[in-house]
């Protein structure tokens, strides 16, 4: 991937170029200390004059309203916010008339940027301080002062915080009132840019040290660069964050959010003093010293899906290669290819108007259809499916073009999504909320409607990650969930009701990824790499989760290193260096994942003994188990010389009522809760009683033998035998309350426990 720029035989300004903005990714407007505004349009390639500013405004600083932004008008929205060096902002319409001037700051305004919703801007001054102002223009705080000018500023994800530089200092406040500020010394000289990006929530600096830093939004440095020989003039994250652009004198540099540099362009344009890019995330504009305005678009992008590559070898062409036979194949486009996807058999293809899909088995005849907008920001792939977040939208095609749905939620923003808080599965559609990071959006991936009842499943803590697998029916849908302490969790996403709770899988995840063919986790934690073979063990027995996973040192990944993908046997990591290392796993697991899923359970056992591994004993165990393969089960938990699991399922191969069973074996599992819910749904509200009374839950089995005015003495009869067994008094009122009612004969109530029995066996539905 890189930049390849272009710039005109002949500058249109006559002076520096101070700052750049897109009106659209084809129009882009550019002012300097010619005082002239011009726009570029690149499509016809035509610059015009907008306007002239005054003779005594020499521009800073520009930032167009974003989109996203809801507008009352729709004029409204085409503004940008311009600042100057005579201490005043002003609000300019497309048309280059200034709609509002406002006094600012004493001195020159070096940074003014709009709020991600637009309700607000922010500005900081030559005089140290940082302002807060309204849609409008008004002011509503000064939020900071500092000895130094603050020469760059940015939002924070949600709008409720401002970066600002303080000399080497970064400091981010909260708008909150007495809420602390998180000040570091981030380089070793002044810094000159800082930028936040909404979507990944990484910052970005850049200064006089000739060095810049990524830092995560506690201020810890994920990133340093060598040092340059010239400083940091500017910096621009792409608006999905996962590249940025550097500029300096005569530099250009495109690069991954991890920091490492994809490649390094060095066009005769001066100091490169302002960087935007395009709303679709594919080309970049600058702001040059010698009065030039130097554009980049990204060519180059590399895709790898099994045996194909595709490569963006311009900005309207693809070259295609099959590995395994060296055929070659290039693909001519209209207009501009934006975004490009290569998965599951088919290559999606998102142009400034068109989306294309082509199937590997024929790259000639595209299926091809018109987008509502020209501003793709995501694809998403399945087997049978895909997503794309166009312009304000989300929606879900068939891979032969036909629309299916287009989900909608409270609060949505598109301009956010990204490939770790949206997740696709061929029935089901997981989104993180971003008003609330806690929350998460689930839809039936073909229709669209809102599953648990319409609300949003609700953690504990913010959410980073969210990851659906791939392989199974709907019922068996499960979602891998990483939150802010960096915990992993997993969860059974059920079709009708509410969703269970989520179970720990695991700590300190940095990254992780489900395989395309089986339901097997791979993820890089604290020190370590990870592969879950069978994940949804926690579900069935916790017990088999340390024999159901394959560890080994993360050491040789480094730090910040991230899975890509997870495809059949082949894990492939990228490094915080940027170089690819591939790592492979046993096949066998996902054999047996394919065995189980058609039932054939008596291959499972014989692959099982053929490999002769505890780890596959273990996984099959755990699949017999959720399965109610008894049989299985018992041979599998024997291999690993489980003998209690064992011994208990040829207890529970002698219960005849079939839900007593299958309350039995969540018990197994250790699922108390759902062990009960199965008897009491199944009438056999003794059996509960039992149970309860088994795992000396007193009190619950008690208050069942009340709700169902059965074996109320049973259950005294249990509780005086325990109290005399360990010579205690009664303390419980409840009991104490029965204790006075109820008569308790071990006689009688012996010949009713066998009564109950006896009817179980006599039941017509009992069979095994």
């Amino acid at each position: 991937m890189r930049f390849k720029t272009s710039l005109l035989p002949k500058s249109k300004h006559t002076d520096l170029v101070s700052c750049v903005g897109w009106m659209s990714p084809d129009e882009v407007y550019s002012c300097g200390d010619d005082h002239q505004i011009l726009q570029w349009n690149l499509l016809t390639s035509e610059t015009t004059k907008v306007s002239e500013l005054p003779a005594e405004v020499y521009p800073l600083d520009m930032h167009w309203l974003p989109k996203s932004a809801v507008q009352k008008t729709k004029v409204g929205s085409e503004v940008f916010l311009l600042t100057a060096d005579d201490g005043k902002f002003y609000i300019i319409g497309r048309n280059g008339r200034i709609e509002k001037s406002v006094d600012a700051h004493r001195g020159a305004v070096l940074a003014g940027r709009w709020s991600h919703d637009g309700g607000g801007l922010v500005t900081a001054g030559e005089d140290g301080q940082v302002k807060i102002w309204s849609r409008s223009g008004m002011l509503r705080s000064t939020l900071a002062q500092v000895p130094v000018p603050a020469y760059g500023a940015a939002w924070a994800p949600n709008s409720d915080a401002v970066i600002y530089t303080s000399g080497p200092n970064l400091i981010i406040k909260p708008l909150a009132p007495n809420s602390k500020p998180i000040q570091w010394k981030a380089h070793e000289g002044v810094i000159l840019k800082v930028t936040w990006n909404p979507n990944t929530g990484l910052i970005l600096s850049g200064g006089e040290d000739t060095r810049y830093r990524v830092w995560d939004s506690f201020g810890r440095q994920l990133y340093s660069s060598t040092q340059h020989h010239h400083p940091i003039t500017s910096l621009a994250w792409s608006p999905d964050g996962q590249l940025f652009a550097v500029g300096s004198f005569n530099t250009l540099r495109l690069c991954d959010k991890a920091g490492w540099c994809h490649s390094l362009e060095k066009p005769n344009t001066g100091s490169i003093f302002n960087l935007a890019w395009s709303s679709d995330g594919t080309q970049v504009a600058g702001a040059c010293g010698n009065g030039q305005v130097i554009f980049a678009h990204i060519i180059e992008n590399h895709l790898e899906w099994k045996n194909y590559e595709a490569t963006v070898t311009s900005r309207k062409t693809i070259a295609l290669r099959n590995v395994t036979n060296e055929a070659w194949e290039k693909l001519e486009l209209r207009d501009r290819i934006i975004k490009v996807s290569l998965a599951h058999s088919h290559m999606v293809v998102v142009t400034s108007t068109q989306a294309y899909v082509y199937s590997t088995r024929n790259w000639n005849t595209p299926i091809i259809f018109d987008l509502k907008e020209s501003n793709a920001s995501l694809i998403v792939q399945d087997e049978t499916h895909f997503l794309l977040v166009d312009g304000a939208s989300v929606y879900i095609y068939s891979y032969d073009g036909r629309l299916l749905c287009a989900p909608r939620w409270p609060g949505m923003r598109t301009d956010v999504l990204n490939h770790r808080t949206v997740s696709l599965s061929s029935d089901t559609l997981a989104i993180r909320d971003k008003a609330d990071e806690r929350l998460v959006h689930l839809f039936d991936s073909s229709t669209g409607k809102p599953l648990n009842d319409g609300k949003p499943w609700e953690h504990k803590l913010e959410i980073v990650e969210v990851a659906l697998d791939k392989v199974g029916t709907a019922n068996e849908r499960r979602m891998a969930v990483v939150d802010r302490n960096r915990d992993l969790f997993l969860l059974n996403l059920q079709r009708v009701g509410s969703i269970g709770r989520a179970v720990k899988l695991g700590g300190m995840v940095q990254s992780l990824s489900w395989n395309d063919g089986a339901n097997m986790l791979a993820a890089l934690q604290d020190a370590k790499f990870s592969v879950w073979f069978y994940p949804a063990v926690v579900f069935v027995d916790r017990d088999l989760l340390l024999f159901t996973v394959a560890e080994k040192d993360s050491a040789e990944y480094g730090k910040n290193a991230v899975v890509v993908s997870f495809l059949d046997t082949m894990i492939t990591i990228r490094r915080a260096d940027g170089s690819l290392v591939t790592s492979s796993v046993s096949p066998f697991p996902a054999l047996l994942h394919n065995y189980v899923a058609s039932r054939h359970w008596d291959d499972a056992v014989r692959l099982a003994r053929f490999v002769k591994d505890d780890t596959v004993w273990a996984c099959l165990a755990a699949m017999a188990t959720s399965s109610k393969e008894l049989n299985t089960a018992e041979v599998a938990y024997a291999a690993i010389n489980e003998a209690d699991k064992v011994q208990y399922i040829n207890y529970i191969k002698e219960i005849p009522v079939r839900e007593a069973r299958a309350a039995e074996m969540a018990l197994l599992g250790g699922h108390v809760s759902d062990a009960e819910q199965i008897l009491l749904q199944g009438g056999l509200y003794f059996r509960a009683i039992m149970l309860n009374l088994s795992i000396y839950h007193f009190d619950r089995a008690l208050q069942l033998a009340i709700k169902h005015k059965t074996h109320v003495d049973t259950v005294m009869a249990y509780r005086q035998h325990y109290l005399a067994r360990f010579d205690k008094k009664e303390t419980s009122k409840l009991f104490q309350q029965y204790e006075k009612q109820v008569e308790v004969d071990y006689k009688k109530i012996a010949e009713k426990i066998e009564l109950e029995y006896q009817k179980e066996r006599e039941k017509p539905t009992s069979s095994k």
